[in-house]
């Protein structure tokens, strides 16, 4: 398990499972579908790290089970050392949520005014329609929805994709929260328009010490925004390190899948085939036996790999890597 190593911890997540009953004629269990399944880490107070993963991995279960819309299965969610149980509504204030489709996040039957100051009536922030006022204006200000004036009675439809991203994350912020899920929040924005915004993440979360969690599945956004990143493949992650060891010096498969499969600007290369791992994701249904990657892996050992679950090892300092190849501290 990857440890803090400061006394700023801000979240603990503790062997992690959410999962899903399955029914059938509505009474009878047949099943779950195990979204998370045995997740482990520590976030410290001002820090971000990236998510990363294939779609359906377990990448927004997780964010839900942390934001509280989810209740875990098994194991906890501790929130400044308290479980968010015991913390209870008082936890929602310190926690905002970007979503990943900034039209349908947003009421489009209320103006950016009113969008704004319903976490600050609902949470009873502040006393007065002008303090209100006045922190509305400050955060618009803050995601530069400038001049106010002319943003703060439009609605959602009056707005461009990216205006309506940073109402979202104004949305987000109003409270002053300490924590910030970001899932997939510029995967429907123009290409032009993501990095402008990771990079408006990225100055409130330092402006605010914010923690910040980011859901992607494209790592090509991660090196602007995270310190750790952490892989997650079929409910479970497999390799958590520091962006640049990770993105140069890879030790899962399957991370090295994933950057492999990354588009290469280079004209000359645009017709050559990328060398990714065969067949789908499994199913969280009835997840295969030994490594989930296992049947995808081109380095598999037989006896081991479809036999039992890897550990977490540390081939390298604040390396961790869940794969057998480094059962000797070494890789093959």
């Amino acid at each position: 398990m990857m440890e803090s190593k400061q006394n700023g911890t801000l979240l603990q997540v503790r062997d992690l499972h959410t999962w899903f009953e399955l029914r059938k004629f509505g009474f009878l269990r047949i099943g779950f579908v195990r979204a998370v399944d045995g997740v482990n880490f520590d976030l410290e107070e001002g820090e971000a790290f990236a998510i990363v993963g294939e779609s359906g991995c377990g990448k927004s279960t997780l964010a839900r089970t942390v934001l509280g819309l989810y209740k875990p299965t098994q194991g906890e969610v501790l929130f400044q050392g308290r479980s968010l149980q015991e913390l209870g509504k008082a936890y929602h204030s310190q926690v905002g949520y970007v979503q990943q489709d900034p039209y349908g996040a947003l009421p489009p039957f209320m103006s950016v005014k009113r969008i704004l100051e319903e976490p600050l009536i609902i949470n009873k922030a502040l006393p007065s329609k002008e303090a209100r006022l006045a922190r509305i204006e400050e955060v618009l200000e803050e995601v530069r929805l400038i001049p106010v004036k002319d943003i703060i009675g439009k609605f959602p439809h009056m707005l461009s994709g990216g205006q309506q991203q940073r109402v979202v994350i104004a949305r987000a912020t109003i409270l002053k929260p300490k924590l910030i899920v970001a899932d997939e929040p510029v995967s429907m924005l123009d290409a032009s328009v993501r990095v402008e915004i990771l990079k408006l993440l990225r100055e409130l979360q330092e402006a605010h010490r914010l923690g910040v969690i980011y859901i992607t599945h494209d790592l090509s956004t991660i090196r602007y925004f995270s310190e750790r990143i952490f892989v997650m493949y079929a409910a479970k992650f497999v390799e958590k390190a520091k962006v640049h060891e990770l993105i140069h010096n890879p030790l899962h498969p399957y991370t090295q899948a994933l950057l492999e499969a990354l588009p290469d600007p280079e004209p000359e290369n645009a017709e050559t085939f990328r060398n990714v791992p065969p067949g789908e994701p499994p199913s969280l249904v009835r997840p295969p036996q030994g490594c989930r990657f296992h049947p995808r892996c081109t380095q598999v050992i037989q006896g081991l790999c479809d036999q039992q679950v890897p550990p977490e090892f540390e081939p390298e300092p604040e390396h961790f890597v869940s794969c057998w190849l480094y059962r000797d501290g070494q890789g093959n």
